[in-house]
């Protein structure tokens, strides 16, 4: 009999991009490994000021290795990922508050899609060749009218708090839940100590079920 599946709490911005890495290769693994993902859509602006961090992009030299990083990393994770052209009006100025409050709907209303409409954001936002996130235009209307309700609202302020509660002091974390204790972890590139933790195989940022696919 297999064991129960272990929970994975992914807390995640669209404006991160690191975060859109590390949701692509838990998505990868969601079908190999023994886990029950759960996506946390979160407000990395929230996260940034409860812990007195800032962004990468805000210091030159991180934000320059940020651009050379990201162009390895597009390669190896195999994510279509690329710096905005506008990226300080894109990032920095009009934020991710109103995507996040959306994604927070899509959860509420429509869990099954949240995976394809987060991807669709970062696409947007991160590699400008966006797809169809499988959504009528009667949906996005409605959950566009519902993203500014209270109770949007409230429910993205407290997976916020929830994410400063384990300790995030950026995005994306994992929170793992092992053997009645809770793990988090910061970054997309900890994959292999996730698998350590959860007793499971590391095969990749893009594992041979992938590989066959591609």
């Amino acid at each position: 009999m297999r064991p129960v599946p272990r929970t994975l709490e992914l807390f995640y911005d669209v404006l991160s991009p690191y975060s859109w890495l590390g949701f692509e290769v838990l998505c990868r693994y969601q079908n190999i490994w023994n886990i029950n993902l759960q996506l946390r859509p979160s407000f990395i602006g929230g996260i940034m000021k409860d812990s007195g961090n800032k962004a990468p992009a805000l210091v030159p030299r991180k934000g320059q290795y940020m651009a050379n990083d990201l162009k390895l990393l597009r390669q190896h994770i195999q994510v279509p990922i690329q710096f905005p052209k506008d990226f300080f009006s894109v990032i920095l100025e009009k934020g991710s508050l109103s995507a996040m409050r959306f994604l927070t709907a899509v959860n509420l209303e429509h869990p099954e899609m949240l995976e394809n409409v987060s991807r669709e954001l970062w696409m947007r936002i991160w590699s400008r060749a966006a797809e169809k996130a499988g959504m009528s235009a009667e949906q996005a209307q409605g959950l566009l009218e519902k993203s500014s309700t209270s109770k949007v609202k409230n429910q993205l302020k407290e997976t916020t708090e929830a994410a400063c509660r384990y300790g995030a002091f950026g995005l994306p974390i994992t929170v793992a839940h092992v053997d009645g204790q809770t793990h988090m972890i910061f970054g997309s590139d900890r994959m292999e100590l996730l698998a350590y933790l959860l007793g499971e195989k590391w095969m990749g940022p893009v594992p041979p079920a992938m590989n066959a696919r591609l």
